[in-house]
């Protein structure tokens, strides 16, 4: 691919294609078909899932989901099992108000800004909360962000779902994923755009 060009069309679905012969299908047909949050404990452990992943790789955050999740659900603390003071203090938090915090942002007339509120949740983790709960947009982290380039994240997210029919928030997961198995190297694909971009 020259990289100082836009991501297109073909280059997209082929991505699409390596992702899920490398066995991450399911984690595309989720994004496709993913519906807004509507019960407590499903509001609860998406919300978990960001904040652990937070700042960490994914298959490290995998690991310590699996160790938190069934012990905060049995009526422990986070903090038995994550050493992170802050982070455990907000999974315990949130589990303990996820009616409630549900209701307001099922109310919300600005669910972004909502989840803005929430503790744990920042400017670019906001994006990731929102699409695990069900609305469609992009999350823009470093990956995306060296991806889109100039076009940016939005538009580079908003114009490949149009053109392959599928949702804003599965291309994102296409993109990142490809990206963290990889098949897509950001930082070659930021310095080949940065070149180009350099006068003659």
């Amino acid at each position: 691919m020259t990289i100082s060009t836009r991501i297109e069309h073909e280059h997209y679905q082929s991505l699409r294609e390596s992702v899920i012969q490398l066995g991450y299908g399911s984690e595309i047909e989720w994004a496709q078909t993913v519906q807004l949050v509507a019960d407590p404990l499903t509001f609860w452990r998406e919300y978990s899932w960001v904040v652990i992943n937070s700042g960490m790789k994914n298959q490290v955050a995998r690991g310590i989901w699996e160790k938190v999740r069934p012990v905060v659900e049995a009526g422990g603390s986070a903090s038995e099992v994550f050493g992170h003071k802050g982070k455990s203090d907000a999974i315990d938090r949130v589990f303990a108000t996820k009616e409630t915090l549900l209701a307001q942002f099922l109310q919300s007339s600005d669910r972004m800004e909502f989840l803005w509120g929430l503790p744990w949740i920042g400017e670019t983790t906001r994006w990731h909360l929102a699409k695990n709960f069900g609305l469609d947009c992009a999350k823009p982290d470093r990956h995306l962000l060296r991806i889109a380039g100039k076009e940016g994240v939005e538009q580079l997210c908003d114009r490949l779902a149009k053109e392959s029919g599928d949702r804003v928030g599965t291309v994102d997961l296409v993109l990142w994923r490809a990206s963290n198995l990889g098949l897509l190297d950001t930082m070659a694909i930021a310095r080949e755009r940065a070149a180009a971009e350099v006068p003659a």
